[in-house]
């Protein structure tokens, strides 16, 4: 029983789209962030649920490791086989099964990604609302719970992904949920599935709920005199219940890494960027009403944008905030980290955050999805300078101190992977050796993405 063996018996099943090129390997090995080239011993690309089955039949027989790849954007080392095995690319998976406009819904497979889903939505009159940024794949998506800049609004993957199909570790093929909008029959195995990391199975089919495209969207930036302000004008926003379909916080580091970057002439200091959704009315009223709460905490410079090409510009703008930032430091690598915390504890981390990473010559710029309390610090480093990298490390270690100190969590949306396993055991007490548990019914070899999430098997 080894690997070799494995693959010997997935080539038989798949062919030419099982591949050991070492090109495609390392392509499979790689990691956004900090963490080292670690490329599988081989990359299998199913084209449908039945061989899927089929590889994690041969995978548990022969008892190899087994990744799940959706777009390769996971940010903690999901993705990367750090045990070795084969790693199942989605990519082939890619189709639209069915759009159910009158119960707005639809069916995909996991290698669809959410800006060709929204593609093929255009013409419906409805889009899918989760926004991580990174055009990532819907597989890719439930498996990690991403969220990201509507999360405010609209929820995360949890709160929009009804059912699933899923391939277990011995290769049995399951579903959970419905297409109904809710029930009470049994445990909720699909949110076990969302957001397990592909330690339990692998996604092969998903109904997500849609929603109606709004009749009027406005898009705004705004700037404060200190990243203080920013965040206290969010609290306020919030707390009074203002509909926001996304606010967003830039730091004046990220500012002037997006100028750079994206041509923008934003003044030099923090901001917020904002999207309204609603009746032309209604997004008048609420833009009128964040002017005034914002004018308190001693906003200025409003810019407020109704066409598409405006609006489209500003978030490009800010999912292109990371690439900004690294090209602001040609060379560096980043530790890109997150946290969220309660609301009302959001300017006391955002400002302790900024502190510690001055006090510990970091440059860590910070932004996020500060509607829930979820913000992003991108912490840069010279990839040959041991000493940086290690003070990197230890203010994200820090942060994530700060975050459970003040009742929050070490990761809002980017997940545990390899990155964050040593937070777990703090942040969950009893419930980790629970969720291993949970781990070794369901995968009792141990094949599926090995090393992640969960204890470490003994």
């Amino acid at each position: 029983m080894t690997i070799q063996a494995a693959i010997g018996a997935l080539s038989t099943l798949l062919g030419q789209r099982l591949t050991c090129s070492k090109g495609e390997l390392a392509q499979h090995g790689e990691s956004e962030t900090y963490f080292p080239l670690t490329p599988p011993d081989a990359v299998a690309y199913p084209d449908n649920t039945e061989e899927v089955a089929g590889i994690l039949k041969i995978c548990a027989e022969h008892r190899c490791p087994v990744v799940g790849w959706g777009t390769g954007t996971s940010l903690e080392g999901q993705a990367q086989a750090f045990e070795g095995g084969v790693c199942v690319d989605f990519s082939r998976m890619n189709k639209v099964l069915e759009v159910s406009p009158e119960d707005m819904h639809v069916r995909v497979q996991p290698g669809v990604t959410r800006q060709a889903l929204n593609e093929e939505l255009r013409a419906t009159g409805l889009f899918f609302p989760v926004d991580p940024g990174a055009n990532a794949s819907l597989g890719g998506m439930a498996s990690t719970r991403a969220s990201g800049t509507t999360a405010v609004r609209y929820g995360t993957m949890r709160d929009n992904v009804m059912a699933l199909e899923v391939v277990t570790a011995t290769g049995e093929v399951i579903r959970t949920g419905s297409a109904a909008r809710k029930s009470s029959a049994g445990y909720d195995l699909t949110g076990l599935f969302v957001g397990s990391e592909g330690t339990l199975g692998l996604i092969t089919e998903l109904t997500l709920r849609l929603q109606g495209t709004p009749e009027a969207i406005s898009s705004a930036v705004c700037a404060f005199p200190e990243v203080d302000q920013a965040v206290n004008c969010v609290m306020d926003t919030i707390q009074m219940g203002l509909p926001v379909a996304r606010i967003e916080l830039v730091d004046i580091d990220s500012v002037k890494a997006v100028n750079a970057y994206s041509n923008m002439t934003l003044p030099e200091k923090p901001h917020l960027l904002l999207e309204f959704h609603g009746s032309d009315a209604g997004v008048a009223e609420q833009a009128e009403t964040f002017g005034a709460i914002a004018e308190e905490h001693g906003g200025s410079g409003f810019d407020w944008a109704t066409r598409p090409e405006e609006r489209n510009a500003l978030w490009t703008m800010r999912h292109n905030a990371y690439h900004a930032i690294i090209a602001s430091r040609p060379g560096c690598r980043a530790v890109v980290t997150d946290v969220c915390v309660p609301i009302s504890r959001l300017a006391e981390a955002v400002e302790t955050c900024r502190a510690d990473l001055a006090a510990h010559d970091v440059q860590g710029p910070i932004l996020g999805h500060v509607g829930d309390g979820n913000f992003h610090a991108i912490l840069l480093f010279d990839p040959d300078d041991a000493d940086e990298k290690q003070r990197v490390l230890d203010a994200s270690k820090r942060l994530v101190d700060l975050a459970l100190s003040l009742g929050g969590t070490s990761t809002g949306e980017h997940g545990i992977g390899v990155g964050k396993l040593g937070y777990m055991e703090r942040e969950h007490g009893g419930a980790w050796p629970v969720m291993g548990a949970i781990k070794a019914a369901l995968d009792p070899d141990n094949i599926m993405n090995p090393g992640k999430l969960v204890p470490p098997r003994n």
